[in-house]
This record gives structure tokens, C-alpha cells and sequence, in this order.
């Protein structure tokens, strides 16, 4: 059997698939971790080829373990649209793009029932094809959508089908599905005790739930910038490969995903993680962290399900390596304010010291 060895390509595109047609190949070959494009599993299935990674075939068309280990991830759906059509219009109005329009109106939904949107905050995309995004549309109430409300634009933001203008915060979206090729979800929100660690400079500790542990892990905060604009957009960037889960500063939290019910849970997850530590923080004990040793268990689990994680491939020690604050429940981020204004143990102490003796002199009336 004539094969294509792709294995020094991490990204399979639809011109790589090409090429093995053009060259008579019946399968190509690929690594374990490969990411295999939309576009290219379509070719592979219209061709027939078959998919072999390392020494082992794959069925054509299936998940490549994208950015997880081999096996089939319960996150990494591939596109939904298995046929060409003529124009974006008809794409809009097929019957995949319907569904994927009640997938969104239902987690729209739930986001307002949650309260973790509010007014008509809060956007929702997915990226039904390598060249087009399904949007929902601005100065709309996510409890309030339909199927009229949707529209479809390029990845460059410009619209191309719907009747009512797109989400004025699409860009941020669509930078990330240009950074991440398997996201295919993207949810902004404003989950309020999430959104309380973006207003503050601070994002929540590792290694002290597990679920948190698993879908998330490790939090990042961007820098502020003015929401819809190209540069607010560009935040991301830095963070979106390895982060599923990013704290917008004095804004919200955006979330990707495979599937857009994937992305709502990413937001509960972290808005329930979030509120539980603000809880903790109440009772006056120091938080419990997981056992060290056994972090690297849930990394284990965390790469079957096919999600991503910045600490892939770092020592034990390192899983939960992080600076340890007076309150526990907040990490300052590096050139916050609230980096800024924390205070070391040491330096917390002297100041209750200090203010410890001013007291005693007043009362004994020094």
C-alpha cells in the first residue's frame, strides 16, 4: 500500500492531503499528537485514504488526539459539515448550521438562567468550517436568542450572511480559532465570581480541586484593553494554545472548546471554583492543596480527554509551584495592581506588629 509519510508535519492541512492524491497515495501517515484540519478530513474521506499514526491505523476522518495523547478525546469533535456547499449563504442555512444555532440558543440560555450574563453581555461563535464562524449578534439578550438572530462571518470578522449585525466582540474569537486549530467554540461571559478575580488583578490558586484541575488548570489574566477592538482581541494570543479558560482583565472570562456546550461547562467550572474559594476565604483556615505527587494523576486523566495544559511535560514539583499569599484564596498577577499592593508574610506581620504596639501605647497611655 503506497503511503504519504507526513509525520514531520504537526498540522495536517487540506494541501498536504492533496498531495497524496496527486501522488496515487492510499494513506498518509501521520504522529500520534498530529492535528488533522477539517478541511483535510474531508479530503481524506472523499478520497478514502487511510489515516496511520505511528505503527497503528486510524480510522479516515476520526480525531487525530489533537493537543491530547493517542485515543479518542471526549473533547476534540470535528466539524459537523461533511459536504461542500455552493456558497457561505447556503452553509448559514443548512441543516448543520441550524443545528449548531439551537446548540447555542440553548447554552445562551442556561448563561442567563445562571446569571452569568446579563443585559445583552456576553457572545457566543463556532467555527462550523475552516472559513467561516456562526456569531451571535449584538444588543441581544442570551436568554432571548433565535434562530433569526445568528449571523456568519470570515476570519477576518467580516459578515457574510444573517440579517442582524454580528457580535461587535467577535474578533477576540476569532483570534483565538486562529491561534488554537482544534477550538471550534468560543463563549465570552461575565460570571460574577469569576469576573471578581479579573477585577482584582488576581487569578484563582492551582491544585486545590480537581475538576478545576482537569477541565482548567491553570488561570491567566490579560491585560486590560477597550472590549471590540482589534487590540483587546490580540490579548489572548499569548495565552490561548494552553489555556482553555482566560480572565479578561476588568471584563469577564472567555472560554473554547470543541463543542459550544463544552465551552458553557469551562465557564461553570471556573465561575463554581472561583466561588468556592471566595467561600474558603470566609472561614479563617488556610486552604488544603491537593497531595503533592498526586497532581500529576489528574495531568494523566486531563491528556485522555483531550484537553490542553501549560504544565505538560514539567516536573511533580513544579504542577503547583506558586507564590503563597496572606489570603490564600487569590494569586496577584505579575504587574497588576494587585501584584503591586501585596504584601509578603514578612511585611504583613511587621505592619500587625506595628500597629499591634501603637495600640498597646494608647492604652497604656504612653
Amino acid at each position: 500500500m503506497k503511503e504519504l509519510d507526513l509525520r514531520e508535519v504537526k498540522v495536517v492541512t487540506g494541501s498536504d492531503v492533496g498531495q497524496a492524491v496527486r501522488e496515487g497515495a492510499e494513506a498518509i501517515r501521520v504522529q500520534e499528537r498530529a492535528i488533522i484540519t477539517p478541511s483535510a478530513r474531508e479530503m481524506i474521506e472523499s478520497a478514502r485514504l487511510k489515516v496511520i499514526e505511528g505503527g497503528e491505523a486510524a480510522a479516515a476522518g476520526s480525531s487525530s488526539g489533537a493537543y491530547a495523547a493517542a485515543g479518542t478525546p471526549v473533547f476534540g469533535a470535528p466539524s459537523p459539515v461533511t459536504r461542500q456547499y455552493s456558497s457561505p449563504q447556503e452553509l448559514f442555512r443548512s441543516p448543520e448550521a441550524t443545528a449548531i444555532k439551537e446548540e447555542i440558543i440553548r447554552v445562551g440560555r442556561k448563561l442567563w438562567e445562571r446569571q452569568y450574563v446579563d443585559g445583552n453581555g456576553g457572545n457566543i461563535t463556532y467555527r462550523i468550517t475552516d472559513d467561516y464562524v456562526i456569531s451571535t449578534p449584538t444588543m441581544c439578550s442570551k436568554g432571548d436568542l433565535t434562530l433569526e438572530d445568528f449571523s456568519l462571518v470570515d476570519m477576518e470578522g467580516r459578515q457574510v450572511a444573517g440579517e442582524r449585525p454580528r457580535s461587535s466582540e467577535v474578533l477576540l474569537h476569532l483570534e483565538i480559532f486562529k491561534a488554537v486549530p482544534e477550538a471550534r467554540a468560543g463563549l465570552h461571559c461575565h460570571p460574577p465570581h469569576a469576573t471578581a478575580y479579573a477585577i482584582t488583578g488576581s487569578v484563582p490558586p492551582r491544585c486545590v480541586i480537581p475538576e478545576h484541575e482537569v477541565f482548567i488548570g491553570t488561570v491567566v489574566l490579560t491585560p486590560y484593553e477597550t472590549p471590540g477592538t482589534k487590540a483587546f482581541a490580540e490579548t489572548v494570543v499569548p495565552y490561548a494554545r494552553k489555556h482553555n479558560t482566560i480572565l479578561l482583565a476588568n471584563h469577564g472570562v472567555i472560554c473554547w472548546a470543541d463543542t459550544v456546550t463544552h465551552a458553557e461547562w469551562l465557564a461553570e467550572v471556573v465561575d463554581t471554583y472561583c466561588r468556592t474559594l471566595i467561600l474558603a476565604g470566609h472561614l479563617g483556615a488556610p486552604l488544603s492543596h491537593i497531595p503533592e505527587g498526586k497532581t500529576a494523576d489528574l495531568l494523566e486523566m486531563k491528556k485522555k480527554l483531550g484537553l490542553p495544559d501549560a504544565r505538560f511535560g514539567l516536573k511533580e514539583c513544579q504542577l503547583c509551584d506558586q507564590p503563597e499569599f496572606p489570603s490564600g484564596i487569590a494569586c496577584p498577577v505579575e504587574g497588576s495592581s494587585a501584584a503591586a499592593q501585596a504584601l509578603s508574610q514578612e511585611e504583613l506581620e511587621n505592619v500587625i506588629r506595628a500597629i499591634t504596639d501603637q495600640v498597646m501605647d494608647k492604652l497604656e497611655g504612653k
